[in-house]
This record gives structure tokens, C-alpha cells and sequence, in this order.
């Protein structure tokens, strides 16, 4: 194998699949990133039986061949290189240069390396940036217990009839639900849980998203999410509708007084049009500040986690946050002011607060 190829084009490739490595692999050779140069391009894959990523960036070949070199010394390499570089492979060894810089590294053992897993044919094509929005809202909800694994999934459901296709997750204290129109998909009725991005193609419990040069394929998570339309009331005793930024600002500021991480912020929604926020304890800091609302509904006074209405609220695109709720005791439905009904919905458990 020798080519040669643009520090930007490597630079970009490497990263993009040495995400997907494994921190702790269960063989050497999975530590490793593939170099497969063909025709003008080379493509560099990554692979660990659960997730692959692969893609391909434009090179001027002059031998065809194949390597598999340790990720992360490559991904600790190449963000120190400039210019055009030069890769050789000779024997057991790639030879890395770039300006006046050299490097000989060690090869993995080919012949030990699984064959990347072949996706079935396209189900649906989405817009790239509307999907990422999706994927990073309902993120938020996604659970960092690994006891409860199918809790760190992201839900995937396609609705033939109604054209869309809906993410969703939750880790038992919120729920975040964002819907896409998806008029194209060849699928039928189907949902899954998957522990990253990625789109149904067909073949059984493998999920793959593809871009112009890139693929990431994932196996799906056993088990089912909460069915989620029944946890969303649709009637209400109260709404209110608050300017993000300023919630936000000062969310955050009361919060700084409370010793315990997770300790709740209360809520009182004044018919005033005042939004009064009171953190910490009488035998610690207090904080109180205020910000202008807007309430249908008598006044009601709730608590939350800071970090779950803040996780919520970072998440909507709208300038202002509509707060639909029924009583003080039972979960909140976030959702962005004027927004419609695809766009996100997030319901967040309220903290009982003791006298």
C-alpha cells in the first residue's frame, strides 16, 4: 500500500471512525483502525461486532493494499501532522510522513480482523441536519445507568400511516419525544431501541446511517422503551409560557446555593404574571429571583430537578418555553412556544417538597 492523501481529508476520516472504538476491547485487533486504499480513494473503517463506522476520503493511489494500525496512537498522530501525507506500507510496518515528520508504526494482524457487516438496502432518507437536531434533543433524557441498559437507548418509531418517524427516551425522572416527517421511508410499522444513530435497513437488529461517504451500522438494544403516549396528559390546568434565556439565567443562579447536587429549585407561578424561582434550605443559602411569565390557570407552585429543567429547556429552539401542567404532584410537558406537534415534547417529573 502507498499513498498519498490531504492532512484534512485523513484527519477528518480517522476521527470519525475512531469514535467508535471500544475503550477496553475484548481482542487487540479491535483497537484497530483499517486502511483499505483502492482506486482514488482510501477507506478507513472501524469495527467491534457492535458498532462500525466506516467512510472514505479522495487519495492518489499509487499501490493498493490493505493495514490495520492502532486507533489511537493514528488518532494521537494525525492531528500533529500538516500537509500533504505520505503513507507506505512495507512488511509489518506503515511509514507515516508529513513535512519533515516520520513515523513507523507497527501493524495489526489482518487475518484476525472481523469482516465488516454488510447493511441491507436503504429504508428512508432524511435530511442530515433535521435528524442530528432530533438525535441531540431527545439526548438529553437518555439514562447514564448501566443497570438499566435498554434505559441508555434511543427509541426509534416508524409510523407508516402518518409518515413519521419519532425518537424518543427517558431515564425514569423525563421524557423527551421528537417527531419527523418521513414521507420516503420503504419500512413498515417498526420501532427499536439502539444505543447510538442510526436508521433501520432491513437486516434483523442491524441499524445503519449513511451519508454521501460515510456508514455506521449498530446493533439494536434488547427490549422495549416505556410506551410514552400514555404518560403525556392531554388536558391541562395550568399553562404558562416563560422567555428561555431569562428562565435559564436565572434557574442557574439559584441553584448555586443548593449543597446538594440534585437538590430541587421551587417554582411559583404568581397570577401576577411573575415567575418566582427559591432555591436551598433554612439551615443552608437561599436564593430567590423572579421573571416574567404569562399563566392561564390559577397559581401553582411546583420543583424540579435544575439540571432536568435546564436539560430541557437548552434543548427547545424556540425563544419561549410553554409549561403545561395539571397539578403540582404530577409530571410537567415542556414544549417550545407555538411550536407544533412534532416538535419536541418533554415531560419532567416534579420533586415532592417537604415542609
Amino acid at each position: 500500500m502507498k499513498l498519498t492523501i490531504d492532512h484534512a481529508d485523513l484527519a477528518a476520516a480517522v476521527s470519525y471512525t475512531a469514535r467508535s472504538l471500544p475503550a477496553r476491547p475484548p481482542v487487540p485487533v479491535l483497537a484497530g483502525l483499517l486502511l483499505d486504499a483502492t482506486g482514488d480513494r482510501l477507506r478507513v473503517s472501524a469495527f467491534d461486532y457492535e458498532i462500525s463506522a466506516d467512510t472514505t476520503a479522495p487519495a492518489t493511489v499509487t499501490e493498493t493494499g490493505r493495514a490495520l494500525i492502532s486507533g489511537r496512537l493514528l488518532s494521537d498522530i494525525v492531528p500533529t501532522v500538516r500537509g500533504a501525507v505520505h503513507l507506505e506500507l512495507r512488511g509489518p510496518r506503515l511509514t507515516l510522513k508529513a513535512g519533515s515528520a516520520r513515523f513507523i508504526l507497527p501493524t495489526l494482524p489482518l487475518e484476525e480482523y472481523p469482516a465488516l457487516p454488510e447493511p441491507g438496502a436503504t429504508a428512508g432518507t432524511l435530511a442530515g441536519p433535521a435528524f442530528a437536531e432530533a438525535v441531540a434533543q431527545v439526548a438529553c433524557a437518555v439514562s447514564r445507568d448501566e443497570s438499566l441498559p435498554i434505559l441508555t437507548g434511543i427509541g426509534l418509531r416508524h409510523d407508516s400511516e402518518a409518515a413519521t418517524l419519532t425518537l424518543y427516551a427517558t431515564d425514569r425522572y423525563r421524557f423527551a419525544v421528537r417527531t419527523l416527517p418521513w414521507k420516503d421511508a420503504d419500512l413498515a410499522d417498526t420501532s427499536a431501541v439502539i444505543p447510538g444513530l442510526a436508521l433501520p435497513t432491513g437486516s434483523s437488529g442491524l441499524f445503519t446511517l449513511r451519508s454521501e461517504h460515510t456508514t455506521t451500522t449498530i446493533r439494536a438494544l434488547e427490549g422495549d422503551l416505556p410506551k410514552y403516549d400514555a404518560l403525556f396528559p392531554t388536558e391541562f390546568a395550568h399553562t404558562a409560557t416563560v422567555e428561555i434565556a431569562a428562565l435559564k439565567a436565572v434557574a442557574q443562579r439559584v441553584a448555586l446555593v443548593s449543597t446538594k447536587k440534585d437538590a430541587p429549585i421551587k417554582l411559583t407561578f404568581a397570577a401576577d404574571s411573575t415567575l418566582v424561582l427559591e432555591g436551598g434550605t433554612d439551615d443552608d443559602a437561599q436564593a430567590v429571583d423572579n421573571v416574567d411569565t404569562t399563566l392561564d390557570g390559577g397559581e401553582l407552585t411546583i420543583a424540579f430537578n435544575p439540571a432536568f429543567l435546564l436539560d430541557g429547556l437548552n434543548a427547545l429552539t424556540t425563544e419561549s418555553v410553554q409549561f403545561d401542567f395539571t397539578s403540582p404532584t404530577k409530571p410537567a410537558v415542556l414544549r417550545g412556544h407555538g411550536s407544533d406537534d412534532q416538535a419536541l415534547r418533554y415531560l419532567l417529573m416534579p420533586i415532592r417538597l417537604t415542609s
